[in-house]
């Protein structure tokens, strides 16, 4: 199992960061442009850090995350992390000086920019193809179920052809693909959700993160889970789930996540109070325990089943 801080870190001999900046995009599940109301599960301030404000030009949230980052962490070189919304849902022009004004920065090696399959096209997957001539770039796709079903129950605005188009798009531009998924979402099965490590594996998404479900506050799925209660993940099933997923994944995908940590006053379920450090020992425990390894288990089949 090679987690993304294993892959930077031998890709580039030194300690790289990552440095969260919001750019003050929207999302076009939201505005208007695909629907409005957004995903059943999102509250954006459950993953945004305090720092990282829109308010905040973008120069400064930058200096000022490196400068943190690299005192907590002793990083020497930082990705620029645009993550609250989708970070491609602007005008070329303007995402084109956002990017580089970020890149401009020396200490800066390249981007992770957070979005979604259908708030990409040709010119902006071009800029970023320019980009990554010289930087590192990573696009990640929000998908979080390979289920068409889920997908239209959660809201997502897109189905998975969508993601799938996305990715043949991206694909051989010399841009690093990413995904998201989430284990856990209402009406899904075990055996659906690992069938996503098989989806993920057959095709050229090299980067993933691993959310479990989080009920937030001031969310509709907090409004569902209030009328008509859902299983949700205990912390020691989870971790098996993870580990049957890891040994159905591809071992040239690298980990960059494996849950969701969200900050416990707008939490509901689950409450685990453990660290993302402490999950990863357990992982690493089970995995040994079981004398498995990641695609140990591997299965691609030759095509998405979307029900």
């Amino acid at each position: 199992m090679i987690t993304f801080g294993d892959y930077i870190r031998r890709t580039y001999g030194q300690n790289v960061s990552k440095v969260n900046v919001d750019a003050g995009f929207t999302c076009p599940n939201r505005d208007g442009t695909v629907a409005r109301g957004g995903c059943t599960y999102c509250n954006n301030n459950s993953f945004r850090p305090e720092a990282c404000k829109p308010a905040v030009p973008l120069a400064q949230q930058i200096a000022n995350g490196i400068r943190y980052t690299a005192k907590r962490y002793r990083a020497e070189r930082f990705l620029i992390y645009f993550q609250p919304y989708t970070n491609t849902h602007a005008p070329v022009e303007t995402l084109e000086k956002l990017y580089r004004e970020a890149l401009s920065h020396p200490k800066v090696i390249g981007l992770a920019i957070g979005t979604r399959p259908d708030a990409v096209d040709e010119d902006k997957l071009f800029l970023l193809e320019q980009l990554a001539r010289e930087h590192f770039i990573l696009v990640e796709y929000g998908l979080q179920s390979v289920l068409d079903r889920t997908l239209k129950r959660i809201n997502r605005g897109h189905d998975y052809a969508c993601f799938l188009s996305a990715v043949k798009m991206t694909a051989g531009r010399g841009i690093h693909i990413g995904a998201h998924l989430i284990l856990g979402l209402p009406g899904e099965t075990a055996e659906e959700m690992l069938y996503g490590a098989s989806e993920m594996s057959r095709l050229p998404v090299r980067f993933l993160k691993l959310h479990q479900l989080q009920v937030i506050r001031n969310t509709a799925l907090e409004r569902q889970y209030e009328q008509s209660p859902f299983p949700v993940f205990e912390y020691e099933a989870y971790i098996r789930l993870v580990c049957d997923f890891l040994e159905r994944l591809s071992p040239e995908i690298h980990l960059q996540r494996f849950c969701a940590t969200a900050p416990d006053d707008i939490l509901i379920a689950p409450r685990w109070s453990l660290s993302r450090h402490h999950l990863l020992n357990d992982i690493r425990k089970e995995m040994r325990r079981r004398d498995s390894r990641q695609g140990a288990r591997l299965r691609v089949f030759s095509g998405a089943r979307s029900s």
